[in-house]
Order: structure tokens, then sequence, then C-alpha cells
């Protein structure tokens, strides 16, 4: 009898013309009224109608909430979903942390003293939290709040009491940071740029997940990843990389939470990467071996960032 349909049955309807089909399972959480989704623009013709497809496609089926960020300098191409949904950052803000040290350092026109590079390889490379921390209390509030403002990253809100890794970030913000670091701007130095680039590109193999799956091996890749988990929105999965070669320039932002395990959240990430990738740098090689030379790794593996004790 159709007028007796229940509510819930109705928004399960509604869900399924919306850019995320959420499981009708018992253990997915309820689905919104209204799922936001994929918003693609792109100078190429026909790009921005086929990444917003397969992005779509890619994260059909998936629990969780999925924020996700694209742009390409080369085509002028831009893909944003939730891209102001605010997440707790985990390991992600380590760049943010880098990119403060630098700016600090080169308004007192300076060089990083052997100690602060030591911190910094190990804060990004290994995701290293004692590094993190000691270079988060060295900077303190004023000067990281002094760097979102001078990148305009302002819906981005540091973690207070120490907690680092509760720092809320937004797909936009961390778009804008990428941006800078990859792109000539007063607020890096070209130095800085590159230093940035090159720790993000020595990440330890157990760190080498997320974004850069299904890369082709004419792109560069650059990487940071984070994870946590508390007792709210489960596990927080969240990989940001910047790319460049093969005839683009590009950055990515995959941001998650309510994922059942870590490496959920992980598949749903590459899911998204490898059909961007794919989008943009079209390969025509059939041999997955000489196609991909940044393979991400089987088994992901970060120390947690501390939180408080009742999250």
């Amino acid at each position: 009898m159709t007028h007796r349909i229940s509510r819930g049955a109705r928004v399960l309807a509604a869900s399924l013309g919306a850019a995320v089909v959420v499981p009708f399972v018992a253990s997915a959480a309820p689905a919104a009224a209204a799922t936001p989704q994929v918003s693609c623009t792109s100078a190429k013709a026909g790009l921005a109608a086929k990444l917003q497809r397969d992005i779509t496609a890619a994260l059909a089926g998936r629990s969780g909430t999925v924020a996700v960020g694209l742009y390409d300098r080369t085509t002028k191409t831009t893909c944003s979903l939730r891209s102001s949904t605010a997440y707790d950052s985990a390991s992600v803000v380590k760049v943010t942390v880098l990119a403060t040290l630098l700016w600090d350092a080169k308004k007192h026109n300076r060089y990083l003293t052997q100690r602060e590079a030591d911190l910094a390889k190990a804060m990004i490379t290994k995701s290293d939290n004692n590094a993190t921390t000691s270079l988060w209390n060295q900077l303190g509030m004023t000067k990281i709040k002094g760097f979102l403002t001078a990148a305009a990253m302002t819906q981005t809100k540091p973690g207070t009491g120490g907690y680092w890794g509760l720092t809320q970030i937004t797909v936009t913000d961390e778009q804008k940071l990428l941006k800078l670091v990859t792109a000539k701007n007063t607020v890096l130095s070209d130095n800085s740029r590159a230093y940035i680039l090159k720790l993000m590109g020595q990440v330890i193999s157990s760190q080498r997940w997320g974004t850069p799956a299904g890369a082709p091996s004419s792109v560069a890749v650059h990487v940071k990843n984070g994870w946590l988990s508390r007792s709210t929105h489960g596990w927080r999965v969240h990989s940001v990389g910047t790319f460049n070669g093969g005839g683009h320039d590009y950055m990515i932002t995959v941001l998650t939470h309510g994922n059942s395990t870590m490496n959920y959240g992980v598949t749903t990430i590459q899911n998204v990467a490898k059909v961007i990738h794919r989008d943009l740098v079209p390969t025509t090689s059939t041999s997955s071996a000489t196609v991909q030379r940044y393979v991400p790794t089987s088994t992901p593996q970060e120390a947690f960032p501390a939180v408080p004790s009742d999250g």
C-alpha cells in the first residue's frame, strides 16, 4: 500500500538518486535527506562530466562520510564534494605544521636549524608524532594561526590543549594548502615549497597509501596521510597528495570518517583516487607494472596522534 510507505523507506529511495548510494545494511548510518553530489567543472570538453560520473560510481555503496577535492591546473579542472565539512585532521595536519615552520623562518630571514630539519623529516616521512608535538609546541598557537591567516585557510581550527590531531580541517583549506605548496606565491618561498614536496615524496613504504593509488609512472607523487579512531564517527582516514607529470599538475584531497575500520577508509580513498588518475592521465599500457611506479602499500601503518581519553 503505497500511501503507507515508511519515512525510512522514502529516505532510502531518495538516496538512490544522489551522488553517494547508501548501502541498506544494519551497520550503515541513516541516510541524510539530501546527500551532497560531486560537482566538477573543467576547461576540457567532457572531462567534468566523466570525473563526476566516475567519482560518484567509486563512492557508490561506501558507508561513512566522504569529502573530495580535486584541482588540475593544466585543464582548469575542479571537483568537490562536502568541501566545507570539518574533519579531525589526524596526521594530515603535519603538512600545515611544516608549512608554518617554514613560513615563520622566512619571516625571520633564517634557515631551519639542524634540530628543526630532523624533526620535520621525521614528522613527514615517518609521521612521527613526538616530532610533530615538539614543532607544534615550539611554534605555538599565535604562529600557527598566523600562517592559517596568511594562507587564507579560514576553515581550519587548530586543536587545543596540544591535541594537534584534533585540528579541524576541510577539503577547501587542504586544497588551498596544496596549491600554495605547488605554485609560486608570497606565503611560501620557492625553497620552502620544494622542501615540503621533497619530504612528501619520501614517505616510508608503510604509509604509501591513499591518493597515490593508480597514479601512472609518468606522474611524480607527493603524499601525506592520517588516521585516527574515536568513539564518535569511528575511524577518520584521510589522504592529501600532489601529482605532476603526464602533462598535468594536480592535487587531490580525500577526507573520511564513519569508517568501520582503517582499511575500509583506505579502500574508499583509493577507489576515488584510481578513477581520478585514470580520467586525468589515461594510459594505453596494459601492464600494471609499467603503469604505476608508486604502488600503495597493502599493509598501512601509522601511530595514532594523542587524543583525550573521553573521545
